[in-house]
């Protein structure tokens, strides 16, 4: 995890300093890092991936005024450009809200709605709670919107609920873990193919999913509040975080 953070880096390391005797607080080790220019600017890149201008029904925005409680109460969704050395490859992610963790997701050179199916299919059938009601939210993209997106939830039990205007705030989650993947895990450079990115892309999530620390859960990892659900939900949207810190 090259860009993993300072925060996080230095509560992995905190033990070893212990064991060494090296005297050394959070602060002091943020300095020492921007002091030998090693802390890393974080970088935006743009490429559209939603089309909304079409007309098939948008759902009403279920998460404006939802208290987000526990895990698998609502997913996220979103696609992803990933560039590759001779064409496009675009990546499809479903998010737990609560936990942050990475439920599903597909890689492909196209945008079909299939990508965001298999990316929910895999989402369902790696739920821990299969008794609870679930949200899916998504930005007014045709391929969550088309009616047969719509049936495939449907089957599910899954309500459908959607961004109504374009603010990346409506969908904060899900764009934050674009920009963790895209940002720290490597998936912004030019891979050389599909499945190369593919490779990459399962293992950048099981690293991020089981290893790296969020400061929304406590420092926690994803996959540890998914289980044990001890943490307070903080909204991205009402705190106005920047979408690509974490």
């Amino acid at each position: 995890m090259a860009r993993y953070g300072a925060k996080k880096l230095y509560l992995d390391l905190k033990d070893d300093f212990k064991k060494n005797d090296i005297k050394m607080g959070r602060d002091r080790f943020i300095h020492f890092l921007r002091y030998h220019n090693l802390l890393i600017r974080k970088t935006k890149l743009y490429h559209i991936t939603t089309d909304s201008k079409h007309g098939f029904y948008k759902s009403k925005d279920l998460l404006a005024d939802l208290e987000i409680k526990h895990a698998e109460q609502v997913f996220v969704s979103d696609i992803t450009y990933i560039k590759l050395a001779s064409q496009h490859a675009y990546l499809a992610l479903v998010t737990d809200v609560y936990s942050k963790k990475i439920m599903g997701y597909k890689i492909d050179t196209n945008m079909r709605v299939k990508l965001v199916k298999e990316a929910l299919e895999m989402a369902v059938k790696n739920r821990r709670y299969k008794n609870e009601n679930l949200i899916h939210h998504s930005d007014r993209g045709i391929q969550y919107c088309c009616p047969d997106f719509a049936e495939f939830a449907k089957s599910k039990n899954i309500i459908l609920s959607t961004t109504q205007n374009s603010s990346p705030y409506e969908n904060a989650v899900a764009e934050r873990i674009n920009g963790i993947l895209k940002q720290e895990f490597g998936l912004n450079k030019t891979i050389p193919n599909l499945k190369t990115s593919q490779k990459m892309v399962k293992q950048a999530i099981e690293i991020y999913n089981n290893q790296r620390r969020h400061c929304s859960l406590g420092m926690k990892t994803p996959e540890f509040a998914h289980v044990n659900q001890i943490h307070k939900y903080k909204s991205y949207k009402k705190n106005k975080i920047p979408i690509l810190v974490a």
